[in-house]
């Protein structure tokens, strides 16, 4: 929540303010793969959001943030129960996308009822985080020949869902880690 009320990620020392051992805390949080960290041992991300410049922009609460990837982006709103303003682009195209959401709803359906969330399974990795190689993944598709045609060029490991569908997924998958 750091991010939706100071607009950025807490620093280490801020952590050690919070918790009785930081070197522990922040352990538990690497090998849960929840917070990614610079080279220095600084947060640059917390799920789903990063300090890192990403193509999924997002406005809250009056601050302009990074998401790692279009599912975090579209989890924000309902787990914060806060409306959000997306933008970001097309991972094919590069056509720009702006979701209007508040919590569960898409606000502006109607620019985006060609909208659609395409992830590529095959690209997990076992030997980085997630940040680095699923997120990079998890994508926006604008048209729907576009985003048939992406999940067909490797059927086995591509899915696509649409704006709907990757709303619920993403909150599925989010919001219970805020009540954790």
């Amino acid at each position: 929540s750091s991010y939706v009320n100071l607009g950025r990620s807490l620093k280490r020392d801020e952590i050690a303010e919070r918790v009785s051992n930081v070197d522990e805390a922040i352990n538990i949080l690497k090998e849960n793969d929840l917070v990614v960290f610079d080279d220095s041992g600084e947060p640059v991300g917390a799920y789903p959001f990063t300090m890192e410049s990403r193509v999924h922009c997002l406005n809250i609460n009056s601050h302009t943030l990074h998401c790692m990837c279009a599912l975090d982006s579209l989890a924000v709103s309902p787990m914060f129960n806060m409306p959000v303003e997306i933008s970001s682009q097309c991972h094919v195209s590069s056509s720009v996308i702006n979701i209007k959401q508040n919590n569960h709803e898409i606000m502006n359906k109607s620019d985006v009822e060609d909208l659609f969330f395409g992830i590529n399974w095959g690209s997990a990795s076992n030997s980085c985080c997630c940040a680095d190689s699923l997120c990079t993944e998890m994508v926006f598709l604008k048209g729907d020949d576009l985003a048939s045609n992406w999940q067909a060029e490797d059927s086995v490991n591509r899915e696509i869902f649409n704006l709907k569908e990757a709303v619920e997924f993403a909150a599925r998958f989010f919001v219970p880690l805020m009540q954790s």
